[in-house]
Protein backbone atom coordinates (compact mmCIF):
# COMPACT_ATOMS: atom_id res chain seq x y z
CA UNK A 1 0.00 0.00 0.00
CA UNK A 2 0.91 3.50 -0.87
CA UNK A 3 2.27 5.75 2.03
CA UNK A 4 0.04 8.59 2.38
CA UNK A 5 2.50 11.83 0.62
CA UNK A 6 4.85 9.27 -0.76
CA UNK A 7 5.40 9.24 -4.28
CA UNK A 8 3.05 7.17 -6.67
CA UNK A 9 4.07 4.14 -8.17
CA UNK A 10 4.45 5.79 -11.78
CA UNK A 11 6.70 8.88 -10.24
CA UNK A 12 8.90 5.72 -8.76
CA UNK A 13 8.88 3.99 -12.32
CA UNK A 14 9.53 7.42 -14.04
CA UNK A 15 12.32 8.76 -11.54
CA UNK A 16 14.10 4.86 -12.21
CA UNK A 17 13.63 5.27 -15.48
CA UNK A 18 15.29 8.54 -15.92
CA UNK A 19 18.37 7.78 -13.56
CA UNK A 20 18.79 4.94 -16.09
CA UNK A 21 19.16 7.44 -18.71
CA UNK A 22 21.31 9.22 -17.23
CA UNK A 23 22.99 6.01 -16.09
CA UNK A 24 23.73 4.90 -20.19
CA UNK A 25 24.29 8.40 -20.77
CA UNK A 26 27.33 8.86 -18.70
CA UNK A 27 28.96 6.07 -20.78
CA UNK A 28 29.62 8.98 -23.11
CA UNK A 29 32.50 10.50 -21.14
CA UNK A 30 34.25 7.60 -21.41
CA UNK A 31 34.54 6.56 -24.55
CA UNK A 32 36.93 8.97 -25.59
CA UNK A 33 39.30 7.47 -22.78
CA UNK A 34 39.01 4.48 -24.57
CA UNK A 35 39.82 5.18 -27.77
CA UNK A 36 41.65 8.65 -27.49
CA UNK A 37 42.99 7.94 -31.51
CA UNK A 38 39.83 8.74 -32.49
CA UNK A 39 37.81 11.98 -32.75
CA UNK A 40 34.60 12.29 -31.48
CA UNK A 41 33.08 13.42 -34.53
CA UNK A 42 34.04 10.34 -35.48
CA UNK A 43 32.92 8.50 -32.44
CA UNK A 44 29.52 10.70 -32.66
CA UNK A 45 29.00 9.43 -35.83
CA UNK A 46 29.86 5.83 -35.05
CA UNK A 47 27.61 6.06 -32.21
CA UNK A 48 24.46 7.01 -33.89
CA UNK A 49 25.02 5.10 -36.89
CA UNK A 50 24.57 1.60 -34.28
CA UNK A 51 22.14 3.29 -32.93
CA UNK A 52 20.20 3.67 -36.20
CA UNK A 53 20.86 0.23 -37.45
CA UNK A 54 19.87 -1.30 -34.29
CA UNK A 55 16.86 0.82 -34.80
CA UNK A 56 16.25 -0.28 -38.50
CA UNK A 57 16.61 -3.62 -37.38
CA UNK A 58 13.96 -4.15 -34.94
CA UNK A 59 11.20 -2.28 -37.13
CA UNK A 60 12.42 -4.61 -39.98
CA UNK A 61 11.82 -7.44 -37.66
CA UNK A 62 9.03 -6.59 -36.28
CA UNK A 63 7.50 -6.23 -40.02
CA UNK A 64 8.82 -9.49 -41.06
CA UNK A 65 6.25 -10.48 -38.17
CA UNK A 66 3.56 -8.91 -39.16
CA UNK A 67 3.62 -6.15 -36.29
CA UNK A 68 5.41 -3.41 -38.62
CA UNK A 69 4.51 0.09 -36.86
CA UNK A 70 6.23 2.80 -39.45
CA UNK A 71 5.61 6.40 -39.26
CA UNK A 72 3.27 8.87 -41.14
CA UNK A 73 4.18 11.69 -42.48
CA UNK A 74 3.54 14.13 -39.36
CA UNK A 75 5.49 11.47 -37.43
CA UNK A 76 8.58 11.21 -39.48
CA UNK A 77 8.70 14.77 -39.36
CA UNK A 78 8.85 15.04 -36.06
CA UNK A 79 11.41 12.22 -35.51
CA UNK A 80 13.55 14.07 -37.61
CA UNK A 81 13.07 17.43 -36.56
CA UNK A 82 13.67 16.29 -32.28
CA UNK A 83 16.73 13.82 -33.38
CA UNK A 84 18.31 17.23 -35.10
CA UNK A 85 17.29 19.11 -32.00
CA UNK A 86 19.17 16.26 -28.94
CA UNK A 87 21.57 14.33 -31.37
CA UNK A 88 23.24 15.00 -34.15
CA UNK A 89 22.26 19.08 -34.09
CA UNK A 90 22.85 19.58 -30.92
CA UNK A 91 25.90 16.98 -30.76
CA UNK A 92 27.64 19.26 -34.01
CA UNK A 93 26.90 22.59 -32.27
CA UNK A 94 28.47 21.82 -29.03
CA UNK A 95 31.53 20.32 -31.12
CA UNK A 96 31.61 23.73 -32.59
CA UNK A 97 31.92 25.65 -29.91
CA UNK A 98 34.78 23.54 -27.56
CA UNK A 99 36.63 23.95 -31.12
CA UNK A 100 36.29 27.68 -30.62
CA UNK A 101 37.11 28.20 -27.23
CA UNK A 102 38.06 25.20 -25.67
CA UNK A 103 35.63 22.85 -23.68
CA UNK A 104 35.62 24.77 -20.29
CA UNK A 105 32.96 27.98 -21.40
CA UNK A 106 30.89 24.81 -23.43
CA UNK A 107 30.75 23.09 -20.36
CA UNK A 108 29.31 25.81 -18.42
CA UNK A 109 26.56 26.90 -20.41
CA UNK A 110 25.88 22.81 -21.61
CA UNK A 111 25.51 22.10 -17.68
CA UNK A 112 23.09 24.69 -17.36
CA UNK A 113 20.15 22.68 -19.25
CA UNK A 114 18.55 20.57 -16.20
CA UNK A 115 17.83 24.23 -15.01
CA UNK A 116 16.33 25.79 -18.45
CA UNK A 117 14.03 22.47 -18.21
CA UNK A 118 12.99 22.70 -14.59
CA UNK A 119 12.63 26.20 -15.50
CA UNK A 120 10.39 26.21 -18.45
CA UNK A 121 8.86 22.78 -17.90
CA UNK A 122 7.17 23.68 -14.35
CA UNK A 123 3.72 22.01 -13.69
CA UNK A 124 1.42 24.73 -13.66
CA UNK A 125 0.07 24.38 -10.32
CA UNK A 126 3.60 23.74 -8.51
CA UNK A 127 4.81 27.21 -6.32
CA UNK A 128 7.95 28.45 -7.29
CA UNK A 129 8.87 28.61 -3.71
CA UNK A 130 8.29 24.75 -3.59
CA UNK A 131 11.03 24.85 -6.60
CA UNK A 132 13.94 26.31 -5.14
CA UNK A 133 15.66 24.14 -3.51
CA UNK A 134 15.98 21.92 -6.13
CA UNK A 135 17.31 24.88 -8.34
CA UNK A 136 19.18 26.35 -5.93
CA UNK A 137 21.44 22.69 -5.03
CA UNK A 138 21.96 21.90 -8.41
CA UNK A 139 22.96 25.22 -9.60
CA UNK A 140 25.57 25.11 -6.90
CA UNK A 141 26.73 21.39 -7.89
CA UNK A 142 27.10 22.33 -11.50
CA UNK A 143 28.90 25.63 -10.36
CA UNK A 144 30.88 23.64 -7.82
CA UNK A 145 31.66 20.95 -11.39
CA UNK A 146 32.59 23.85 -13.53
CA UNK A 147 35.58 24.94 -11.13
CA UNK A 148 37.06 21.58 -11.33
CA UNK A 149 36.70 21.99 -15.06
CA UNK A 150 38.24 25.52 -15.75
CA UNK A 151 41.69 24.11 -14.37
CA UNK A 152 43.58 24.52 -17.21
CA UNK A 153 41.04 26.32 -18.86
CA UNK A 154 43.38 29.35 -19.61
CA UNK A 155 45.81 27.17 -21.92
CA UNK A 156 42.67 25.87 -23.80
CA UNK A 157 40.68 28.51 -24.24
CA UNK A 158 40.15 30.94 -27.33
CA UNK A 159 40.32 34.32 -27.50
CA UNK A 160 38.38 37.53 -29.10
CA UNK A 161 36.29 36.78 -31.58
CA UNK A 162 36.37 32.38 -31.56
CA UNK A 163 35.92 32.68 -27.75
CA UNK A 164 32.45 34.87 -28.52
CA UNK A 165 31.36 32.72 -31.68
CA UNK A 166 32.14 29.68 -29.03
CA UNK A 167 29.88 30.99 -26.68
CA UNK A 168 26.93 31.88 -29.09
CA UNK A 169 27.21 28.17 -30.79
CA UNK A 170 27.29 26.45 -26.95
CA UNK A 171 24.25 28.76 -25.99
CA UNK A 172 22.63 27.43 -29.54
CA UNK A 173 23.37 23.67 -28.38
CA UNK A 174 22.07 24.38 -25.23
CA UNK A 175 18.42 25.81 -26.70
CA UNK A 176 19.03 23.07 -28.62
CA UNK A 177 18.81 19.91 -26.00
CA UNK A 178 16.22 21.99 -24.18
CA UNK A 179 14.03 22.14 -26.71
CA UNK A 180 14.16 18.54 -27.63
CA UNK A 181 13.72 17.81 -23.60
CA UNK A 182 10.54 20.12 -23.89
CA UNK A 183 8.47 19.35 -26.95
CA UNK A 184 10.00 15.72 -26.81
CA UNK A 185 8.04 15.25 -23.88
CA UNK A 186 5.15 16.98 -25.31
CA UNK A 187 4.72 14.83 -28.12
CA UNK A 188 4.66 11.68 -26.30
CA UNK A 189 1.77 13.00 -24.25
CA UNK A 190 -0.17 14.30 -27.38
CA UNK A 191 0.69 10.35 -28.94
CA UNK A 192 0.08 7.81 -25.84
CA UNK A 193 -0.71 5.14 -29.01
CA UNK A 194 3.22 5.39 -30.25
CA UNK A 195 5.00 3.48 -26.80
CA UNK A 196 8.07 4.23 -26.11
CA UNK A 197 10.52 1.81 -27.56
CA UNK A 198 8.76 2.79 -30.79
CA UNK A 199 9.77 6.13 -30.74
CA UNK A 200 12.73 5.53 -30.27
CA UNK A 201 13.11 3.72 -33.32
CA UNK A 202 11.90 5.83 -35.09
CA UNK A 203 14.50 8.53 -33.73
CA UNK A 204 17.12 6.34 -34.15
CA UNK A 205 16.82 5.56 -37.30
CA UNK A 206 16.01 9.45 -37.87
CA UNK A 207 19.71 9.99 -35.59
CA UNK A 208 21.39 7.68 -38.08
CA UNK A 209 20.41 9.51 -41.31
CA UNK A 210 21.50 12.52 -39.38
CA UNK A 211 24.72 10.63 -38.50
CA UNK A 212 25.81 9.57 -42.49
CA UNK A 213 24.84 13.61 -43.03
CA UNK A 214 27.76 15.04 -40.37
CA UNK A 215 30.01 12.22 -41.63
CA UNK A 216 29.58 12.95 -45.31
CA UNK A 217 30.52 16.72 -43.86
CA UNK A 218 33.18 16.33 -40.89
CA UNK A 219 33.78 12.93 -40.48
CA UNK A 220 37.28 10.99 -41.48
CA UNK A 221 37.38 9.38 -44.37
CA UNK A 222 36.58 5.64 -44.26
CA UNK A 223 39.97 4.82 -45.40
CA UNK A 224 41.65 6.55 -42.96
CA UNK A 225 39.50 4.79 -40.26
CA UNK A 226 39.57 1.31 -41.40
CA UNK A 227 43.85 2.27 -41.41
CA UNK A 228 43.89 2.64 -37.74
CA UNK A 229 45.39 -0.14 -35.87
CA UNK A 230 42.71 0.09 -32.69
CA UNK A 231 39.62 0.24 -35.01
CA UNK A 232 38.34 -2.87 -34.32
CA UNK A 233 38.11 -1.49 -30.63
CA UNK A 234 36.60 1.82 -32.16
CA UNK A 235 33.96 -0.13 -33.64
CA UNK A 236 32.89 -2.44 -30.20
CA UNK A 237 33.26 1.44 -28.52
CA UNK A 238 30.63 2.75 -30.77
CA UNK A 239 28.57 -0.44 -30.69
CA UNK A 240 28.42 -0.20 -27.18
CA UNK A 241 27.36 3.16 -26.64
CA UNK A 242 25.42 2.97 -29.82
CA UNK A 243 22.90 0.77 -27.58
CA UNK A 244 23.31 2.10 -24.51
CA UNK A 245 24.10 5.91 -24.45
CA UNK A 246 21.68 6.16 -27.48
CA UNK A 247 18.95 3.71 -27.91
CA UNK A 248 18.31 2.26 -24.49
CA UNK A 249 18.96 5.67 -22.78
CA UNK A 250 16.04 6.91 -25.50
CA UNK A 251 13.25 4.08 -24.59
CA UNK A 252 13.98 5.07 -20.74
CA UNK A 253 14.06 8.68 -21.11
CA UNK A 254 10.81 8.54 -22.88
CA UNK A 255 9.81 6.28 -20.31
CA UNK A 256 10.77 9.20 -17.67
CA UNK A 257 9.14 12.05 -20.22
CA UNK A 258 5.66 10.40 -19.91
CA UNK A 259 5.64 10.12 -15.96
CA UNK A 260 7.10 13.03 -14.43
CA UNK A 261 6.76 16.70 -15.36
CA UNK A 262 9.28 18.47 -17.39
CA UNK A 263 10.99 19.97 -14.80
CA UNK A 264 11.51 17.34 -12.23
CA UNK A 265 12.60 14.73 -15.52
CA UNK A 266 15.22 17.44 -16.01
CA UNK A 267 15.99 17.71 -12.69
CA UNK A 268 17.36 13.83 -13.44
CA UNK A 269 20.00 14.79 -16.34
CA UNK A 270 21.98 15.54 -13.73
CA UNK A 271 22.94 12.10 -13.04
CA UNK A 272 24.78 12.12 -16.48
CA UNK A 273 27.53 13.84 -15.31
CA UNK A 274 27.72 11.57 -11.83
CA UNK A 275 27.90 8.38 -13.80
CA UNK A 276 30.19 10.29 -16.23
CA UNK A 277 32.28 10.89 -13.14
CA UNK A 278 31.86 7.45 -11.57
CA UNK A 279 32.82 5.35 -14.97
CA UNK A 280 35.77 8.12 -15.76
CA UNK A 281 37.12 6.82 -12.23
CA UNK A 282 36.99 3.45 -12.36
CA UNK A 283 38.78 3.57 -15.86
CA UNK A 284 41.18 5.89 -15.01
CA UNK A 285 41.78 4.65 -11.41
CA UNK A 286 42.05 8.22 -10.13
CA UNK A 287 39.93 9.72 -7.50
CA UNK A 288 37.34 12.58 -8.51
CA UNK A 289 38.75 15.60 -6.40
CA UNK A 290 36.91 16.82 -3.12
CA UNK A 291 34.89 19.62 -5.61
CA UNK A 292 33.65 17.05 -7.73
CA UNK A 293 32.31 14.65 -5.06
CA UNK A 294 30.77 17.83 -3.38
CA UNK A 295 29.26 18.82 -6.48
CA UNK A 296 27.79 14.96 -6.99
CA UNK A 297 26.28 15.56 -3.37
CA UNK A 298 24.11 18.75 -4.24
CA UNK A 299 23.51 16.98 -7.46
CA UNK A 300 21.92 14.11 -5.69
CA UNK A 301 20.32 16.29 -2.54
CA UNK A 302 18.88 18.58 -5.65
CA UNK A 303 17.29 15.65 -7.01
CA UNK A 304 15.65 14.94 -3.47
CA UNK A 305 14.43 18.21 -3.36
CA UNK A 306 12.84 18.06 -6.08
CA UNK A 307 11.14 14.93 -5.54
CA UNK A 308 9.41 15.91 -2.35
CA UNK A 309 8.71 19.18 -4.21
CA UNK A 310 6.52 17.38 -6.78
CA UNK A 311 4.79 14.46 -4.50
Amino acid sequence: MQRPGGPSPGMVTGLAAGLGAGAFWGTAFVAPLIVPEFGSVDLTVGRFLACGVLSLGLLLWAALRGEARWPTAPQARAALGLSVLGYTGYYLLLVIAIQLSGAALPVLIIGTIPLWIMLLGKPQGLRWRSLLPGLVLTAAGIALMVRADLQGAHSAAGTGHSLWLGVLFASLATAAWTAFGLLNARWLAHHPEVNSTLWANWLGVAAGLGALAIWAVAGSPLAELLAQPRFGVFVAVCAVTGVGSAWIASVLWNMASRRLSASLAGQLIVSETVFGLLYTFVWSGQWPAAVQWAACVLFVLGVLASIRAHR
